[in-house]
């Protein structure tokens, strides 16, 4: 499967190496790709940044006026309904380390495994995913599992933790 053009930015310390973060996501969104039929135009890009608890707080009090650390953001680049085929700009995603290896922890997962997770579920939202009414949630939720058993990675929603 051919993958858009993927930019990255590490701006925190402790994330693992960019080449294995490019992997990672690649595979991710590959599995998402290719086990829902989600299309891009050739030469599309996605852009990736890889940041921390603080900074994170900051863009989701800016764009989303909750001004705490969350484990992924999603920026859609032209809003777009589930199905539609995305334009040159997918979008942008912004991963938290702090926030994510606390989940991955509290989950019993890995850290990767989370990552990859949250790769799937920030990509579905770029293509029209959402998770605010129950049916939508259900919707994405049986598509993140479905993607991820392509990577051999359990339903993430298993977990009963608190």
């Amino acid at each position: 499967m051919r993958i858009p053009q993927i930019d990255i930015a590490i701006e925190h310390e402790g994330w693992p190496e960019e080449e294995n973060l490019r992997e990672l996501v690649s595979r991710a969104i590959c599995a998402a790709a290719e086990s829902l039929g989600l299309q891009w135009t050739e030469g599309a890009e996605l852009s990736l940044l890889f940041t921390g608890d603080e900074h994170m707080a900051k863009i989701n009090g800016q764009w989303r006026g909750k001004p705490k650390a969350t484990n992924v953001l999603s920026f859609p680049g032209e809003e777009r309904e589930v199905g539609d085929a995305a334009g040159v700009m997918i979008g942008d995603l912004v991963f938290s380390l702090e926030t994510i290896r606390r989940e991955a922890a509290e989950q019993q997962k890995t850290f990767e495994h989370h990552l990859a997770h949250l790769a799937v579920h920030g990509f579905l939202h770029l293509f029209g995913y959402d998770h605010e009414e129950t049916a939508e949630a259900e919707t994405m939720e049986a598509a993140e599992i479905k993607a991820l058993a392509t990577l051999g990675i359990g339903d993430p929603y298993a977990y009963l933790g608190p």
